[in-house]
């Protein structure tokens, strides 16, 4: 079950490949995702250290929030992966031009699990052709939905 969606991931990047991490989170950030105040739009992966760490992600905190809690809501969170998918993605990441994009958060068994895509960046004219081929089938869909109308 999704929770938030990176729309903009797909419309700035070509995804070759997706992964699905686990998240270290505290208390609040947990309770402020169940309430979708969450977002994915200006985040990404980073290695570090021989491990994965999300930056800008932001959860607004809830109102409630305790108060001996003083909390940051784009803090850098560590993902959770096995040690062989992390050294696969370092190599990967060290070659030209891919870089780790968080596409969507989700809960799996009830817990809350980031799935990120390695991507490469899209230039300007490539976005466009994305959106040109984006309206076509729009476009081509709407034609066929009116056509078989008259046949009916």
């Amino acid at each position: 079950m999704s929770i938030i969606e990176n729309r903009k991931a797909f419309h700035d990047y070509f995804i070759e490949d997706r992964y699905e991490a686990g998240l270290v989170l505290q208390g609040w950030e947990v309770k402020a995702i169940r309430e979708k105040r969450v977002q994915l739009k200006e985040s990404y992966v980073i290695v570090r250290d021989g491990e994965l760490w999300i930056m800008g992600m932001h959860v607004s905190p809830l109102p409630t929030a305790s108060t001996h809690i003083h909390p940051d809501a784009v803090r850098t969170r560590k993902l959770l992966l096995r040690a062989e998918e992390i050294s696969k993605l370092i190599g990967k990441v060290e070659q030209r031009g891919y870089t780790l994009i968080p596409i969507d958060l989700h809960y799996k068994n009830g817990r809350v699990k980031l799935q990120f895509g390695l991507a490469r960046g899209k230039k300007l004219h490539d976005k466009r052709d994305t959106q040109r081929e984006k309206d076509w089938q729009r476009e081509h869909a709407r034609i066929m939905k009116h056509d078989t109308r008259k046949r009916a």
